[in-house]
């Protein structure tokens, strides 16, 4: 039952809510615009404020439902959970429904470990926020945010070591995710912040 509730949290991550919401909104194919990304950050620069931040709160919560889905069959059992939570980051990233080519997994990260670890994760979303405050790169903040997660977890939670692990491998996927934004970032031509829709 557990492995059958682990391949749900993977298809629950794999639900595609920018291509979705993009292609019912405006008929168009997210995936041909800006980074070319499915995530509320390319959805928000070419499809707008609304679709951008409907991306954001349903990625979200599809991570935390699949942790929370398998928390009703392996109630604190935290490798299961802890699985759980890289099944639903994993659909996100390589999902079955658009031939494995998804987003970089930020938001379903941050639903999976709003379940897990809310304490460490409202840490690093307080670093994320100043580091895109600071210098106007959202990459830039995920990237700083997801590698010091780990380390926000271990000293806030002390936790098991499936969690710890679970945090380790999901905050290294996430940075590895952002490799060539970190290209950009290096080249000087990563894309600013802002809330406007990209002409």
């Amino acid at each position: 039952m557990k492995f059958l509730v682990l391949a749900v949290c993977y298809l629950i991550g794999g639900i595609p809510f920018g291509y979705l919401l993009v292609r019912w909104r405006t008929g168009e194919d997210v995936r041909t615009s800006g980074s070319g990304n499915i995530g509320a950050t390319n959805v928000l620069r070419t499809s707008g404020r609304g679709l951008g931040v409907a991306t954001l709160a349903l990625d979200i919560a599809k991570g935390w439902f699949a942790v929370w889905l398998m928390g009703q069959v392996a109630p604190g059992d935290l490798f299961w959970l802890s699985l759980a939570a890289l099944a639903v980051i994993a659909g996100h990233a390589f999902p079955a429904f658009l031939r494995f080519q998804g987003g970089k997994a930020v938001a379903s990260f941050i639903g999976a470990f709003l379940y897990l670890s809310p304490g460490p994760l409202l840490a690093v979303l307080v670093v994320f926020t100043a580091v895109v405050w600071a210098t106007r790169f959202i990459s830039l903040g995920s990237i700083v945010a997801a590698g010091s997660f780990p380390l926000a977890v271990f000293l806030m939670q002390h936790p098991e070591w499936p969690l710890l692990a679970a945090a380790a491998v999901a905050g290294t996927f996430v940075v590895w995710r952002h490799r060539a934004n970190l290209a950009r970032l290096r080249a000087g031509t990563e894309n600013v912040f802002t809330f406007r829709k990209r002409k």
